[in-house]
């Protein structure tokens, strides 16, 4: 009885803190909407992230269904995708959470996966395009400002050729720092597949075809590519990752103990490259998987997690290299997320 007493009193006292903060900082609580954060034992005791409460500093600026984001980490800059009617389709935010400015672009019909590249030479944003519009079936290379530079696919029109390029639904997109490309096609369109292109556009190669078989997919939805060269793909339909060598494509290991209850939705690496950041949108979770060394994957192993309340939907994430930050795209709460590292 009095461990339950205790447990009460703990929950009460939280409960009264909430509150107060929402007073204390000019807000009412239906003005603002917080992932629940829910830890087992092991991962209360040696959590990876905390959010950050705080970011953005005014939740308003989100008009749209944010579905996906993306870290500029030299800039220091956050950009949103969102979609809806009469809204911008890109937001930008600095990293201390003040919205900087918005996109006026009517090149975009339904943005997706979003990507910052940010080198000594470039500094450039890329969204995929999954609209059935006009500007549709696209993977799309804009300045920070928004103007449009680069235009891949052929727009408007959905298919599988590779003379003339074309993509249906192009779920997400990785840039590496030499300037290749790696994108997933498509999220629940024909194709299912990844394609590698060079800095220059130049097809490198390509894999997949819906299927259960390695190297098969079935809606691929994510793609990043770890330091020992391996090429990571969250194969959402069929829950599981699977791992390819980027040089040649060939087929590593497929990993899927770690989603019985859920597909993969995304993958980042975390900025110390020990862990992969992967969110399960239908049980609003976010998992941190580790990292295994050059050689055989083996199996995945869960080092933490982040369980959110439901109805959050946390679609696509990414990383600040720089300050380990995490953010979350929502489609379910509509709006980014900023996680700070926990340093232990």
């Amino acid at each position: 009885m009095k461990r339950q007493l205790s447990w009460v009193c703990a929950v009460s006292l939280a409960a009264m803190f909430v509150i107060l903060l929402f007073h204390w900082d000019g807000l009412h609580p239906s003005k603002i909407r917080l992932s629940l954060l829910i830890y087992n034992k092991e991962e209360k005791d040696n959590p990876l992230y905390k959010l950050d409460v705080g970011w953005p500093k005014n939740a308003d600026y989100f008009t749209g269904v944010t579905f996906g984001v993306a870290v500029d980490p030299t800039n220091s800059l956050v950009y949103v995708a969102q979609r809806g009617e009469n809204v911008s389709k890109v937001l930008v935010f600095t990293e201390e959470g003040y919205f900087k400015q918005q996109w006026n672009t009517d090149s975009i019909d339904m943005p997706h996966g979003i990507f910052a590249v940010s080198t000594d030479k470039e500094h450039s944003i890329w969204i995929t395009d999954v609209g059935q519009g006009n500007f549709g079936h696209t993977v799309k290379k804009y300045s920070p400002s928004g103007k449009l530079l680069q235009v891949l696919g052929t727009a408007g029109k959905s298919g599988s050729a590779l003379d003339p390029l074309q993509f249906d639904q192009p779920a997400e997109i990785f840039v590496e720092n030499s300037g290749d490309l790696y994108i997933v096609d498509g999220d629940g369109g024909l194709n299912n597949r990844i394609l590698k292109f060079t800095k220059d556009f130049w097809l490198l190669w390509t894999l997949g075809g819906r299927g259960t078989k390695p190297g098969q997919f079935f809606i691929p939805h994510s793609v990043t590519v770890d330091e020992v060269g391996r090429v990571w793909v969250a194969d959402r339909g069929n829950k599981r990752m699977q791992a390819f060598d980027k040089t040649s494509g060939e087929w590593i290991g497929t990993w899927s103990s770690c989603f019985t209850e859920d597909g993969p939705y995304s993958v980042r690496l975390t900025a110390d490259k020990q862990y992969f950041v992967v969110a399960q949108l239908n049980i609003n979770r976010v998992l941190f998987l580790s990292v295994p060394p050059i050689g055989s994957i083996g199996d995945c192993h869960v080092a933490s997690a982040i369980q959110m309340a439901d109805g959050v939907k946390p679609h696509l994430v990414d990383v600040n290299i720089n300050t380990g930050s995490m953010y979350v795209a929502e489609i379910g709460a509509q709006q980014v997320q900023k996680y700070i590292m926990v340093k232990n």
